[in-house]
């Protein structure tokens, strides 16, 4: 895995050979980055972290605060090696807690980010739970893109609704990147 763009382009990230969840792939990683435009100044949220690769990429392309949650210890501490290993430790911030309990957190200190990206582990029913708790834990506002990467097999059309709009949807082979605005409740 390499970093796909800005200051940190062309850094090679760890990641565990032998974790069972699968990193973002650089492919999709530049299909993301290339959709969501600038982020000069702009605040990330990386949920289901992983290696951080995604927010890391923020963070390369100008973001200005980025904050990952990654409940798996290991996987939180390469995530810190990825970070320093490209030099921006600077405006990033781990949160090693389930992502129930980190949104929460974040949520009770009035956090609010412009990009909030999600890329719950496949097939295990964790998109609405993300959804779900997002809206119980507002952490964005009605200009937020909010980015949900999973299975084309996961059902998305039935967990929208008049606060959770679909904006966009890319499929790339098994994966989709859907774009939602998700308005307060």
């Amino acid at each position: 895995m390499r970093i796909t763009g800005g200051k940190a382009k062309g850094r090679i990230l760890q990641f565990p050979s032998l974790s069972k969840e699968r990193p973002t792939s650089d492919f999709l990683r530049e299909a993301l980055f290339n959709l969501l435009g600038p982020l000069t100044g702009k605040s990330f949220l990386d949920l289901f972290a992983g290696s951080g690769s995604v927010g890391i990429e923020a963070a390369s392309r100008g973001a200005k605060e980025i904050v990952f949650i990654e409940k798996d210890k290991k996987l939180a501490a390469i995530t810190q090696k990825n970070i320093v290993a490209c030099n921006l430790d600077e405006n990033c911030r781990i949160i090693a807690r389930d992502f129930s309990a980190g949104l929460r957190d974040l949520f009770n200190n009035k956090y609010e980010f412009d990009v909030v990206f999600a890329d719950p582990p496949y097939s295990r029913g964790l998109v609405g739970q993300t959804i779900k708790l997002l809206k119980e834990n507002p952490v964005f506002t009605e200009e937020t893109v909010v980015v949900i990467q999973h299975s084309i097999r996961e059902d998305i059309a039935s967990l929208l609704d008049e606060i959770t709009i679909l904006q966009d949807q890319r499929k790339y082979g098994d994966n989709a990147l859907t774009f939602l605005q998700m308005e307060r409740p």
